[in-house]
Formats: C-alpha cells, structure tokens, sequence
C-alpha cells in the first residue's frame, strides 16, 4: 500500500517530467519510419520515467534528469526492439554490407565508395541506396543502445556499487575511443553528415539543405555511415569478448 505521501511524491515527478517523455520521443520519430507510432514510444518512454523513479539514487552523483533521459530512451529503444519493426532481410542485409565494409576497407585501406560495395554486394548501386533508405532506423536501436546484445544497458552496468566491474569499464572506454577514431576515418561527406545531425541537431531536410541534396539521400548517407561505423566497433568488440571470457575463466583460480 502507498501512503498518501508517497503517492504525492512519484505523481509529482511524473507530471513534471511528461513533457520530457514526448520531447525525446519526437526526437527520435525523425530518425525513425513513419510506420513507427510515436504514441508508442511516448508509452514506452513513460514507462522508463517510472522505472527512474523508483531506482534513482541521488548518492550516484547523476541529477535525475540525466538519469531519467537515459531511462527513458532506452525503455523506448527496449520497445522498438521487442516489436521487431524492422524486416528480418533489411537487419540480414545490412550485416553483409557491414562485413563486406570491413572486407574492402581491409583491402583498399580506406572506406569503400557506394559504387565499390554495391559491386561487392552483387547488387546494382541504385538497389544499394534503396536498401539503405529500407535502413533508416535499423541501427538507431544499436548504436544509441549503449549495450551488448541481451545484456543490461548501460546505467545497470555502471551504477556504482562494490561489485562494478573495473574490466568493463575499461572495455566501455575502449568502445568511446574507438567510436571516435572511426568517425575521424569516415570519408568527409558522411563525418560532416554525423556532426550536423549529432552535434548540431539538424533534421534530415535541413542537413540535406547545407550539403546540397535530398533529404531522402541524406538518409541514405547517414545509414551507410552508421554501417561503417558498425563494421568497425565490432572488430573492437571481438576481443573485449576474449578478454572478459579470459577473466572469467580465471576467476574461480
């Protein structure tokens, strides 16, 4: 049973911060097909507005609109998931080029152009930038996620308490470090494309204004992007694996 105060104390922050809710969900609705119901991602978001609030913990040191923003988008992101909006053979499609990115890269010693991947793919370049387009959204629920796959995110991972795991978070900064190196080695176009839409906040129609192009091609630009940076993290991650199976094996020694 609540009591009448408590009651009082989780409405307040509910009502203060449902504007929050929508504010991030509309955000992420402009990266997102328009088959995707944004009144789910509010549903979801609010979900992750309670779940804050019963887990915030002010001795973390993290104000709780930080903590509740983090909250929020994953309880969004954990929806569009669990939905699998995405067609089995766009996600299937979209790993091969993220493997066949690496396999030219290796070989040319720079990023391929769309023309060299599509010859790759076996694909014609315009049935290439149709699959990109198909992309949109598909590596928003991945690359934004900050965790591995069916493990928690990445607050459960990083609150403080004696059993935080120094090797993880030392992998965790690993990843950061090489997401920036992999942003500095993406070709010119697609880096600026990434700094107007992440670091300025620019919408798909007012990036593709500045770079002289379609909005639907900015679209294009931004998943391939996003797949050269997904080819690149998971050479990273690979022996994070071998590192954190290492220390476990090791650890009942």
């Amino acid at each position: 049973m609540y009591t009448a105060q408590g009651v009082i104390a989780k409405q307040q922050p509910v009502t203060e911060y449902a504007p929050l809710v929508k504010r991030i969900a509309y955000l992420l609705m402009a990266r997102l097909p328009a088959s995707v119901d944004v009144d789910d991602l509010i549903q979801n978001g609010m979900i992750g507005l309670l779940d804050a609030i019963e887990r915030y913990d002010d001795g973390l040191g993290a104000q709780f609109e930080t903590y509740a923003v983090q909250r929020i988008r994953g309880a969004m992101l954990d929806g569009l998931r669990d939905n699998d909006w995405v067609p089995r053979s766009v996600r299937r499609e979209m790993r091969r080029v993220e493997s066949t990115i690496h396999v030219l890269e290796h070989e040319f010693g720079r990023p391929p152009a769309e023309s060299e991947l599509a010859a790759a793919l076996g694909i014609s370049l315009a049935d290439y930038q149709k699959l990109l387009l198909d992309a949109r959204g598909h590596q928003l629920v991945y690359i934004e996620d900050i965790s591995e796959e069916g493990g928690e995110d990445y607050l459960a991972r990083h609150e403080s308490g004696p059993t935080s795991d120094p090797l993880a978070l030392l992998e965790e900064e690993g990843t950061r470090t090489a997401l920036v190196a992999a942003i500095k080695a993406l070709p010119e176009r697609e880096k600026l494309l990434m700094a107007l839409y992440y670091e300025q906040d620019l919408n798909l129609r007012e990036i593709g204004e500045v770079m002289g192009v379609t909005e639907s091609r900015v679209c294009q630009l931004h998943s391939q992007a996003v797949a050269r940076l997904r080819a690149s993290l998971a050479v990273e991650r690979k022996p994070a694996s071998a590192r954190r199976k290492r220390a476990s094996a090791g650890g009942g020694g």
